[in-house]
């Protein structure tokens, strides 16, 4: 399993194990980088008419100078230029006295159209904005419409955070070593590296024993394992039984899109529970969901004494009008012991944000049911105020702070959704998709959610399990999408994730 990510500082210290355990040295290090990328610059653009080579004054700049002497030996027409002469001794000084070739001041380089620009002036590590003359020639090559490869992460981006430290090239090949970075998936970042590749330079997948990194690229493998499948022996109760609050007469759509999501990811039984004037809606349009009264809280609490449902979906389409949604705080209160999980969405947000000391005791109230956010940007920041407005924190960052306040799995979605737990694991999804901006896919996704959670998988995986899934089936489906469109996509995924051949 290659998804773990690695921010730069533990790259620097999987670099420092790999040298102190006497395996590799530095130098050793920086020309297997190098050829990593003159190798991928030969092989994807074998046509260039020119070979620019922009080195910095770091390490990143000397897989520069190692890429650019390979490079003239395989015979390109290349020309080297820099910010500054690397310090004597370093690493990357001793690549810049082993390049055959001698170095321009960045300053003067002009790129043009058929030039193939190798960006090796900042690395992963870059922590404060670009500027001077490093700036105006990214500027340069921006406007030129050069092809650029960058080595580790395009110049300008952070490669914790993704975000862009003043100005910021953009790549149509990245060539990062050993692990992706957290930049690479986080946008901007993601959009500024054009395709990634992670090459080989030597370093052993056991220095990560000693790292133990946090932060994970959201794919299958990581949680396949914890996929529930039903046995033969099963009925539908035990394959995990859903609860769904349905909003009133003219908002019940939200909740059935829930529903349907629920079902599809493998509940045995979803019932939806609707408040009196919702009924007759609610009955014209559901069929394999249970419709069940649900207009007081006694019969919420019979309903949850009788079924004793897994998991619950509290908050699409809720409003903010009724006893039952102006009591969310009650909810937690009224499941412990109950229900195994519930997914708080949309407008339960609202409602938690009025007084969120109150939502986060309810939340850490001994025997209180597993809880899972699944906020946007806005509706983080309406719940997490401080949180969202600490610039340094990157969205991994931002995601585990607030897992780890109100003791639950955080689903922040956006293009480069974060799902993040108490414990300070946290996944970045990497198969988002435009198609999914559709107003309803959010109602989809919490049902997803609570699907998988009500047939007992683990709430991290179950939530990282379900972005994926929620992401891969808009994807399939393609342009034109609508929220309704996406629970009939999910089959033939979870066909594929499940191995499934029809047996």
């Amino acid at each position: 399993m290659r998804d773990e990510l690695l921010t730069p500082r533990e790259m620097t210290e999987a670099d420092r194990l790999t040298i102190a355990s006497g395996s590799l040295e530095g130098m050793d290090l920086m020309r297997r980088a190098g050829a990593a990328v003159a190798a991928a610059a030969l092989a994807r653009f074998p046509q260039a008419a020119h070979v620019a080579v922009l080195c910095g004054p770091g390490n990143n700049g000397g897989d520069g100078y190692v890429a650019a002497g390979l490079l003239a030996a395989n015979g390109a027409g290349v020309s080297l230029w820099r910010t500054g002469e690397p310090t004597a001794g370093t690493d990357a000084g001793i690549a810049a006295s082993e390049c055959p070739l001698s170095a321009q001041p960045v300053a003067a380089y002009r790129p043009a159209p058929d030039h193939l620009v190798i960006d090796a002036l900042f690395g992963a590590g870059l922590s404060k904005p670009v500027g001077g003359e490093a700036a105006a020639a990214i500027e340069r090559v921006k406007a030129s419409g050069a092809r650029v490869v960058a080595v580790d992460l395009p110049s300008g981006v952070s490669g914790a955070s993704g975000q862009a430290l003043g100005t910021a090239i953009r790549a149509d090949l990245t060539v990062t070593f050993f692990r992706k970075k957290p930049g690479h998936l986080l946008y901007p970042g993601r959009s500024l590296c054009g395709e990634t590749v992670v090459a080989d330079i030597g370093i052993r997948a056991g220095v990560l024993d000693g790292i133990a990194p946090k932060t994970f690229e959201n794919a299958p493998a990581r949680w396949r394992a914890a996929f529930p499948t039903p046995s033969v022996e099963t009925h539908k109760y035990a394959r995990g039984h859903v609860g769904v609050f349905s909003g009133g007469p003219a908002s019940t759509g939200a909740a059935r899109l829930s529903a349907a999501g629920a079902a599809r990811a493998g509940a045995g039984a979803v019932t939806m529970l609707s408040p009196d004037n919702a009924l007759l809606a609610n009955a014209t349009h559901l069929t394999s969901t249970i419709l069940r009264r649900a207009g007081s809280w006694a019969e919420v609490d019979a309903f949850l004494d009788e079924r004793r449902p897994a998991a619950l979906v509290f908050g699409p389409g809720l409003g903010a009008r009724d006893t039952i949604i102006d009591s969310a705080h009650r909810l937690i209160e009224e499941a412990r012991g109950r229900v195994g999980h519930i997914v708080f969405d949309a407008d339960a947000f609202t409602i938690f944000a009025r007084d969120p000391s109150r939502f986060f005791a309810a939340a850490r109230t001994p025997g209180a049911p597993g809880l899972v956010l699944t906020p946007h940007q806005g509706e983080f920041a309406r719940l997490f105020p401080d949180i969202a407005g600490e610039a340094a924190l990157s969205k991994p960052d931002r995601a585990r702070a607030a897992a780890a306040r109100a003791n639950v799995v955080v689903i922040y979605k956006g293009p480069d959704t974060v799902i993040a737990a108490p414990d300070g694991r946290a996944a970045i999804n990497a198969n988002g998709t435009p198609w999914l901006a559709t107003a309803g896919s959010g109602d989809v996704l919490a049902g997803l959610c609570a699907g998988l959670l009500s047939q007992r998988m683990p709430a991290f995986e179950a939530g990282c399990a379900a972005v994926w899934l929620h992401a891969e089936a808009a994807t399939r489906f393609g342009p034109g999408l609508i929220a309704d469109d996406i629970p009939g996509m999910v089959p033939a995924v979870l066909r594929e994730i499940l191995r499934w051949d029809g047996g």
